[in-house]
């Protein structure tokens, strides 16, 4: 999650190595996007939500029915109204938030570090401290758009993910989130849903 044009569906694209971005009206994501990607250690399911301002209510649904925020935030832009929102957000649902600074490749290595510790600095007011500052929360210097970092930011997760303990339960009773719904004119009703837990199969 994050701003508008932080580079959120660019490290998805870069990760399941699509084009999603180039698909999206004006290169802004205008839907919540699941995607199921196979790691070497097991399989990670994202959330892509909308950064632009009038998609509150999808960033909060995102959010609401995550176990782990990975909150992108481009190294050139910093924090922005949006950061803001999802950071206050997520506190108040108690979701563990992974920071990924992106774009470094955008700044000169002369300034790229006052940058990360400019966000940090501020970040820090929102209590979120770095493992490097002596707080709790990863930090992770990427480039969605050239895949420096993404092997570190994937081995963040899976290691909060082994901090929160979570598993698959596929032998538990069918479980799931209805994300979006609509109407198509080829087939009908569409539902997007998440399935929290169980194994759902086609009559």
């Amino acid at each position: 999650m994050g701003h508008v044009n932080h580079g959120k569906t660019t490290l998805l694209d870069y990760i399941r190595s699509t084009k999603l971005v180039s698909q999206e009206l004006g290169k802004i994501t205008q839907h919540i996007g699941i995607y199921n990607i196979k790691t070497k250690y097991g399989f990670i399911t994202f959330f892509d939500t909308p950064g632009h301002e009038a998609f509150t209510s999808m960033r909060k649904r995102g959010i609401k029915n995550s176990d782990i925020i990975v909150l992108v935030i481009a190294a050139n832009d910093g924090i922005m109204p949006q950061t803001i929102e999802i950071i206050k957000y997520s506190q108040k649902l108690n979701i563990p938030l992974i920071i990924a600074i992106n774009k470094i490749d955008k700044i000169d290595k002369i300034n790229i570090n006052i940058n990360i510790n400019n966000i940090k600095n501020e970040l820090s007011q929102y209590k979120i401290i770095s493992e490097e500052w002596g707080g709790e929360i990863q930090f992770v210097n990427i480039s969605a758009k050239i895949g420096t970092g993404v092997d570190n930011l994937i081995n963040a997760i899976l290691l909060q993910t082994e901090i929160l303990e979570l598993k698959e339960k596929k032998k538990a009773l069918s479980k799931g989130i209805i994300i979006e719904s609509y109407f198509d004119k080829s087939n009908g009703l569409v539902v997007t849903m998440l399935l929290k837990q169980g194994i759902l199969k086609k009559k």
